[in-house]
């Protein structure tokens, strides 16, 4: 096998390695953001309880600069930005689901 064929095959194989990180790390994040849901209804069954509204703008802004203050670059902010404004947003349209729900704060 030549060289430029050896490089080739190691390439495919760091690449491999690298998406099985990836799926590890997926399998994590999915596991977390369960784990984020199910505190989002517990919260949202307290908010009824107490008369507050889903939507908490200053919380979010809250939760928005402690996770960008973990960024390393501008590039990693702006990303965790988007995606932290997803994660919101759905947390948000959980919430508003399982207020029109149930009227019982979930078990923990």
């Amino acid at each position: 096998m030549s060289d430029s064929t050896l490089k080739h095959n190691e390439h495919w194989q760091e690449l491999d390695l690298w998406r099985k990180k990836i799926d590890a790390i997926d399998r994590q994040l999915a596991a977390l953001l369960s784990d984020r849901l199910n505190c989002a209804r517990n919260i949202s069954a307290l908010k009824s309880c107490i008369g507050e509204q889903v939507l908490q703008p200053q919380r979010e802004k809250e939760v928005l600069n402690n996770v960008l203050n973990l960024a390393d670059s501008p590039l990693v902010s702006n990303a965790l930005e988007k995606i932290y404004r997803c994660i919101l947003e759905e947390s948000r349209i959980c919430q508003h689901e399982w207020k029109n729900s149930q009227h019982d704060i979930p078990s923990r």
